[in-house]
């Protein structure tokens, strides 16, 4: 089977470099913000629960590493879904944007709490696994993003154009696969006991 298309979107992506920077200072801005309001009562709280779901569930948790897998796999899935969905109409790129800045805002809010609450634990899980994996996805959709505002001024609603869409789905997602396994190899490497595995 020919994998052309995956030169294609990359092509598209490419072609969109003032979106991309602009969505990389939005996402940049996101970031400094989450690390700025990290004080605020109610959002520190949302922030602890939220590394500490990510330590007990993913990085030191005791179910099965290919579970843990698919499961983030399939949720990264849905919010590439979502992104490339919102290029079929101009009025749903307002969406991407705003999972752009809230991974960013959690972001930057989590890495200080790993850092200030969990210690060297915590920045090993942030320097190790959260932050690169993190990133990567977030390029990814980023990316996924660039294509979509290409999208959404010419989408037509006929076979090729939903065609085209699958392709970028399948590319976007094949490499979110790969992130997700540099982080199954991770897990189980540095945070998982080998009998996590089975």
């Amino acid at each position: 089977m020919s994998l052309f298309f995956i030169r294609d979107t990359l092509e598209r992506c490419m072609e969109r470099k003032k979106t991309l920077l602009i969505f990389c200072g939005i996402y940049l801005v996101g970031a400094i913000l989450g690390m700025c309001f990290i004080k605020t009562p109610a959002v520190y709280e949302y922030h602890v629960t939220l590394c500490a779901r990510y330590v007990d569930r993913v990085c030191f948790s005791d179910r099965n590493v290919f579970l843990i897998f698919l499961e983030r796999s399939c949720g990264y899935a849905l919010l590439l879904a979502v992104v490339l969905l919102s290029g079929m109409h101009f009025a749903a790129l307002i969406i991407p944007p705003g999972i752009l800045i809230y991974r960013a805002y959690t972001m930057g809010g989590s890495l200080l709490i790993l850092f200030s609450v969990y210690r060297a634990t915590g920045a090993l899980v942030a320097l190790v696994l959260y932050l690169p994996v993190h990133l990567l996805i977030d390029a990814v959709l980023l990316a996924a993003m660039a294509v979509s505002c290409g999208r959404a001024t010419k989408f037509t609603f006929c076979r090729s154009d939903f065609a085209v869409l699958g392709a970028d789905f399948v590319t976007f997602f094949l490499i979110i696969l790969a992130v997700c396994l540099l982080e199954t190899i991770l897990l189980l490497t540095v945070f998982h006991p080998i009998g996590t595995i089975i």
